[in-house]
């Protein structure tokens, strides 16, 4: 090859998209978009849920088809990929493909961790052609893939469906990985990750800076996009807004550019006088579960933000689900206004509305329509003597959440499944603030929100403290911990390590240190 070929070649984008198209039904996710990413590069892509940052990727990494597209190439060739598993491994001989790392689960349940890291591939562990797979070499390679990112609590012969949510998502960035792509597409993944998880998912983008490979980084953290991105593109309407330079970054201007017009009002709480009346709505007394819960006790007042934060493995997210009935503890008692909690059910029937983390499996019916999940919720406040459906007043019952928190879909009766993150997010707000739930046990409330619909959503919060609801909010952000609750709570292997008061001069090196 010719010194002029050479630098042609390293000139050629490694992903290059012109004029792509992608409507599902009357809905434009893209419209003509064009993309390109260069090697070494570090592409944040940014905008309101729906925009179509998934979208487009999604169809580079062979998850979905374009509707209509003028040319897609990859590393200068004609690009179009029949599958994930063809756009990972199968795009020439030598070469290496795109990598998605999906925004939700991208993980089997019902199998063990190597099983899923070799999906498709378990042949290559057969004692012999046609025997059994070795489960020995097979749990050994399994390690070896989630050791080489950092990953050393989880093992190969662990179950799938015992692991929390942050450790199946690191389990399918090592299965992603261990294929060696030459672009990886991080879609809203730290969203799911704690502290520790998102230093392992960093370490990976700071090996691609300036490689001969890419990095395509999706996230609604305006502070984290800018600090781990070198170029950002913003999309709003399925269409490019504008792109940044790194020495452009300017967090209003890229704000602006996301929901076309300036936020107005506070983002987080203006105030920084904690605040809350003295009646306890909810408690716990000495609760006992493994070594996820050591001997908690917390109490919730009428018309406080109480925040919870920590790591992930701390216990935070399985205080959630016992304080709501989910989960039995071992030993001690959850209470609600001074009666104990027996079960789901019964928190519902006492006005505790729970908001999950892992919001596909736990909160959210997929294949069921916006209308089931949210009406599911509040049935007692359409439905004539407790038990008649009357379609008129559901109909009107779930347009009234759709419309409040600006729910972007063509009608109630769309999918679920097929809505963006953070429009699944917001139904199952819908599900719980409709239904005028007391008190709520949120679990990373905003996980994969935009800005705007974050703003809205803690204005809401607000609202409902103001009103005098109880708020119990799980967070892995800092300054959402910070920002909004009028106490935190910081955990670390089970127990409760530390309370802070609201106050401004509170800081997350603090707060931190409490947590490792």
């Amino acid at each position: 090859m010719s010194e002029t070929e050479v630098v042609q070649e390293n000139t050629i984008p490694l992903l290059e998209i012109k004029n792509m198209t992608k409507t599902f039904g009357p809905v434009v996710a893209l419209n003509d978009v064009d993309l390109t990413v260069q090697k070494g590069d570090v592409l944040g892509l940014i905008g309101e849920n729906g925009s179509g940052k998934s979208t487009i990727t999604s169809i580079a990494a062979g998850m979905q088809k374009a509707t209509k597209v003028e040319s897609m190439r990859y590393k200068g060739k004609d690009w179009a990929p029949s599958s994930m598993l063809d756009a990972l491994d199968n795009c020439g001989e030598g070469a290496h493909g795109i990598g998605m790392i999906v925004q939700e689960s991208g993980t089997i349940a019902g199998i063990t961790v190597a099983e899923n890291i070799f999906l498709g591939e378990l042949d290559q562990f057969r004692v012999f052609k046609f025997g059994p797979i070795s489960r020995r070499k097979l749990n050994k390679a399994a390690n070896e893939a989630l050791e080489a990112i950092g990953i050393t609590n989880v093992r190969g012969n662990m179950p799938m469906a015992a692991l929390d949510f942050q450790s199946r998502k690191l389990v399918e960035i090592a299965k992603i990985m261990l294929k060696d792509p030459d672009v990886i597409v991080v879609d809203e993944t730290s969203t799911a990750l704690a502290h520790d998880g998102r230093q392992i998912l960093y370490n990976i983008i700071n090996k691609y800076r300036g490689t001969e490979k890419a990095v395509i980084f999706i996230s609604h953290d305006l502070d984290e996009i800018m600090e781990v991105c070198d170029t950002l593109t913003v999309l709003r309407d399925g269409k490019i807004i504008r792109s940044f330079k790194k020495d452009e970054f300017d967090a209003d201007a890229i704000r602006t550019s996301m929901i076309g017009r300036e936020l107005q009002g506070d983002y987080y709480r203006s105030d920084f006088t904690p605040s809350w009346q003295e009646e306890v709505v909810l408690e716990c007394k000495n609760l006992v579960l493994g070594d996820s819960l050591k001997d908690i006790s917390v109490q919730l007042h009428k018309g406080e933000i109480l925040g919870v934060g920590g790591l992930s493995h701390c216990g935070m997210h399985t205080l959630g689900k016992v304080l709501f009935g989910a989960v039995k503890p071992q030993k001690g008692e959850v209470l609600v206004n001074g009666t104990p909690v027996k079960n789901e059910a019964f928190a519902m029937k006492k006005n505790i509305g729970y908001v999950s983390k892992d919001r596909d499996t736990e909160s959210l019916a997929l294949t069921a329509s916006i209308k089931d999940n949210i009406a599911i919720g509040g049935m007692e406040k359409y439905a004539i003597k407790n038990f008649l459906i009357w379609d008129p007043s559901e109909k009107k019952y779930v347009d009234e959440q759709i419309n409040n928190l600006s729910i972007k879909c063509s009608d109630r009766n769309q999918t679920t499944g097929t809505l963006s993150g953070g429009n699944k997010q917001k139904v199952v707000f819908g599900k719980w603030v409709g239904r005028g739930s007391e008190i709520l046990i949120l679990d990373c409330p905003t996980r994969g929100v935009d800005i705007g619909v974050k703003q809205a959503m803690y204005q809401l919060m607000l609202k409902l403290k103001e009103e005098g609801k109880a708020i119990l909010m799980i967070s892995e952000e800092m300054p959402e911990l910070i920002g909004m609750s009028d106490r935190i709570l910081i955990m670390k292997d089970g127990e409760i390590k530390k309370e802070f008061i609201r106050s401004a001069e509170l800081t997350d090196a603090e707060i931190i240190n409490y947590m490792i």
